[in-house]
């Protein structure tokens, strides 16, 4: 027989992104394996708060919710205390911490998140502009772009990149090889906005490989074997020493912390 599979239960009256994303970092910690997320969103009736906490009991799992409305709130307290479930709130203390140091008052309106304001449309802006200049499609585009990311082939660069477009970034990226001279606007930008990623040699040689692979290519191939990893990786070093740039090792990390790495300095 295998593993029991656990339940993370996460609930919100909007579209639960915020719940989501705190569960799967703390799920990041773990060996969860035998983890699943189940997501409700648009939550309006202590009815449906009422059922999915019984739906929760039955499989002993735990919620995490974000919930707006204070009615709903208590409503999956007072549920979850009487099943014996665990409930986290994950945007409740946050609120109450706001209104007890500001003296505030929460507008308790629900998706205030994902309106379409100034700042999603900066958004859409900034994906765009990211999707036309991803892989060194437009170096000319790396003038305008707020961060340049720049690296071997597999260090991350385009799923870093659009995590960070989300963010509201527009963002560039150039792969770095051996035999292709970085073009010049690169030695023209601001340090500061550019991001040199590196990894291990052992982990690039193991995504490579697994890349030959989904592609249908020889193991054999050059790319993936380790003289020629190690070659791209002293490479890039040596640029990124020259251009007086940040590095980050990408080795293990989820894109959400290189990201993090990257905007502590903005």
């Amino acid at each position: 027989m295998g593993e029991k599979i656990h339940t993370i239960f996460v609930c919100s009256d909007s579209v639960g992104e915020t719940a989501n994303t705190v569960v799967q970092a703390t799920i990041r910690q773990f060996n969860a394996s035998q983890v699943q997320v189940r997501r409700f969103g648009s939550i309006r009736t202590e009815d449906e708060v009422r059922a999915l906490v019984e739906e929760a009991a039955k499989v002993d799992g735990f919620i995490a919710y974000t919930l707006v409305l204070p009615e709903l709130r208590e409503m999956m307290r007072q549920e979850a205390i009487r099943l014996s479930v665990n409930a986290i709130d994950i945007m409740g203390p946050m609120m109450q911490a706001f209104i007890d140091t500001f003296k505030g008052s929460p507008k308790r309106k629900v998706g205030l998140l994902y309106q379409l304001d100034e700042q999603y449309y900066q958004r859409v802006e900034a994906v765009e502009f990211t999707v036309n200049s991803d892989d060194g499609k437009d170096p000319s585009a790396m003038k305008q772009a707020q961060i340049v990311l720049i690296g071997p082939s597999r260090t991350s660069k385009t799923p870093l990149s659009i995590y960070l477009a989300h963010k509201g970034y527009k963002v560039a990226n150039y792969p770095l090889v051996p035999e292709v001279k970085p073009p010049a606007i690169i030695y023209e930008l601001d340090p500061s906005k550019l991001i040199g990623l590196t990894m291990s040699p052992e982990q690039l040689v193991r995504i490579r490989t697994e890349r030959l692979k989904a592609v249908g290519l020889p193991f054999g191939a050059k790319y993936a074997t380790g003289e020629r990893v190690e070659e791209e990786l002293a490479f890039a070093l040596k640029l990124y020493r020259d251009l007086g740039c940040k590095i980050i090792d990408v080795s293990e990390k989820a894109i959400e912390e290189t990201a993090g790495l990257i905007l502590a300095d903005r």
